[in-house]
């Protein structure tokens, strides 16, 4: 064999070896992306789940308040609940939204960049729609209820708001304690299972040089 033809041979053979390295590269980037959207599968359905909690909250609140016109308390009521089912029924929505339209074809840096708002907004989530909860499901329980005017309060609300109180205020001090100790997020979630194995995902990407 000539020396051209050696050397035509090893670069022939060198291309295919860049073409079945890029090949496996491409699809071990794949596999891993695929076990990122696997991983992020429970908090859509959980997201889903929200929202029909929020559009139960919508419709509880809207039957409270339109049937206790004349009851002020039950009034306002009826109305935090429909309020706190929108919010509700909103956040999950977005969030919903953001998980479903991670571009999982995109460059590693773009999709870092997605994840990044959607813990962003699942952090927003968490504690606007979860921290009230020590406290918000009297308020659901007295929507069931069919107060007339002129009743007193039930002192078993009292007794659960204020227990509900002092939960609220020692999840916010236990927080508070955590950001400032560096323990932990300063939020009631910082983010899901999910976002947190996708994170390492991209982090196993980019440390392997894949884009």
């Amino acid at each position: 064999m000539e020396l051209d033809e050696l050397r035509h041979a090893w670069q022939v053979l060198g291309r295919q070896l860049e073409q079945q390295g890029a090949l496996q590269r491409e699809l071990l980037r794949e596999r891993r992306l695929d076990r990122m959207r696997r991983g992020l599968r429970p908090l859509f359905w959980a997201q889903l789940a929200q929202g029909a909690l929020g559009l139960g909250l919508i419709l509880l609140g809207v039957s409270c308040w339109t049937s206790h016109l004349g009851v002020p308390a039950m009034l306002a009521t009826g109305l935090l609940v429909h309020a706190f089912g929108v919010v509700t029924l909103l956040m999950a929505l977005i969030t919903t939204v953001l998980v479903a339209r991670i571009d999982y074809a995109a460059p590693v840096a773009r999709i870092q960049q997605q994840l990044a708002q959607l813990r962003c907004v699942y952090r927003i989530n968490s504690n606007v729609c979860g921290l009230p909860w020590w406290i918000f499901w009297v308020f659901v329980v007295l929507a069931f209820a069919d107060v007339k005017p002129g009743q007193g309060t039930p002192a078993w609300v009292l007794v659960t708001l204020l227990i509900g109180g002092i939960g609220l205020l020692a999840t916010a001090g236990f927080i508070a304690w955590r950001r400032r100790s560096g323990r932990g997020p300063g939020a009631l979630a910082d983010e899901s299972a999910g976002i947190r194995r996708g994170e390492r995902v991209l982090e196993e990407l980019a440390d392997d040089g894949q884009e």
